[in-house]
């Protein structure tokens, strides 16, 4: 019941979130500037000149790539002049920023991709023949199975609960920016961080869904001990 309830939260913050998109994706600023024009005019205020501003195929396929120092904007929020391209762009920049400033969080992140990316691709699986090992064959062997599964399971929601301050940090340097520097008004300002926001519980809502999916996972596992 309480991963079906994180779903129907989970649907419901995507749902306002693609509506919120769309709706600020009809104001055109009044600066006139494009995604790809306010991020790189981001990255020059903050003295960073080694990441470049590149479009990148699909929808909310926004994201910087820390490796290859890439601020990697979709079609839409590269080419587009309104609200929410501006916070997107804004957003994806204050990941390069924290980068340049070594951010702890973003740097704690960065190390466990390696790990977590293999961990997540397998953890389900390991889980799922444990489980079987313990119904089909051996009870010590499948608990030893399932135990393995849930430690890389619980690599990822740890993951999860690290990337929310790297999001909600770049979020607040990108508003903060937008801001000061005057480069939308007061009501695109209002916009941008309403769109931000939204994206943020999107963060929120999948590390909550993930450590229930985990605790889920850890009763079965201490049923199976009992």
């Amino acid at each position: 019941m309480l991963i079906g309830l994180i779903m129907l939260v989970s649907w419901y913050v995507s749902n306002k979130l693609k509506k919120k998109f769309k709706k600020y994706a009809q104001v055109q600023l009044s600066n006139g500037m494009s995604g790809a024009e306010i991020a790189q005019k981001m990255l020059d205020d903050h003295g960073i000149t080694d990441v470049d501003v590149i479009s990148t195929q699909g929808q909310l396929t926004d994201h910087y790539h820390p490796g290859k120092k890439t601020v990697n904007l979709s079609e839409s929020v590269y080419n587009q002049r309104n609200a929410a391209s501006a916070a997107v762009a804004a957003h994806e920049v204050g990941h390069a920023v924290q980068h340049a400033k070594a951010y702890s969080w973003l740097e704690m992140r960065s190390k466990l991709v390696p790990a977590v990316s293999v961990a997540s691709n397998m953890s389900q699986w390991v889980i799922m023949g444990g489980i079987l090992l313990m119904v089909m064959f051996s009870a010590q062997v499948g608990q030893l199975v399932l135990l393995i599964g849930i430690i890389m399971f619980g690599m990822g929601t740890l993951f999860s609960f690290i990337t929310l301050p790297v999001e909600y940090d770049a979020s607040n340097r990108a508003l903060a920016w937008l801001k000061t520097n005057n480069i939308v008004t007061p009501d695109e300002f209002d916009q941008s961080e309403d769109a931000l926001k939204w994206a943020a519980r999107t963060y929120v809502v999948a590390a909550i869904g993930s450590l229930a999916t985990l605790l889920y996972f850890v009763s079965i596992f201490l049923g199976a001990d009992d």
